[in-house]
């Protein structure tokens, strides 16, 4: 397996991807980290990026992610929202466990609110899901589907009283 090379391979499994804690708000649309690659302040912020980036932008798709590296003397990380205001977060000294913990409580979107979407993607995002609750009654409904036997009778060859019975 090619994907399966490089420093640390977990990281792009999708197992991993999936179990990523942060999903950002609707409005969140930059998110960016700064950091830099030496000092001990910057160790969470590091191994933030290294472990936690790859699930964030897997769970967020319509985000954009970026990571400044060696520009700032203190680790933070900005998020830019669709009305124009953006919010700094101030991650010196912190784990990346600590990190990511903040960010959910901050930006990031309520386990009330995951349910809800969940649900909502689950019941009407596939047309093949038909009967109560749903969009649809019944198959029949569907263009291309055979009409339902109660309404419009079937034809004679498709009915097994007349397909089996002998001549």
């Amino acid at each position: 397996m090619p994907f399966m090379k490089g420093r640390e391979p977990i990281r792009r499994t999708l197992k991993y991807l999936n179990a990523g804690k942060l999903v950002l708000k609707d409005k969140v649309r930059i998110f960016s980290v700064n950091y830099n690659t030496y000092g001990d302040h910057h160790a969470g912020a590091r191994d933030f990026v290294f472990w936690n980036i790859p699930q964030i932008q897997f769970k967020n798709p319509e985000v954009q992610v970026l990571t400044l590296k060696n520009t700032t003397p203190s680790p933070f990380v900005r998020c830019y929202f669709d009305d124009g205001r953006d919010m700094l977060i101030d991650i010196e000294s912190r784990n990346r466990d600590d990190i990511i913990q903040h960010l959910v409580q901050v930006v990031g979107k309520t386990r009330e609110q995951l349910d809800a979407e969940a649900r909502l993607m689950e019941s009407k995002d596939n047309p093949a899901n038909f009967g109560y609750g749903c969009g649809r009654h019944c198959i029949c409904e569907i263009p291309g589907q055979v009409p339902c036997p109660g309404t419009v009778p079937l034809p004679e060859q498709m009915r097994g009283k007349f397909k089996f019975a002998p001549k």
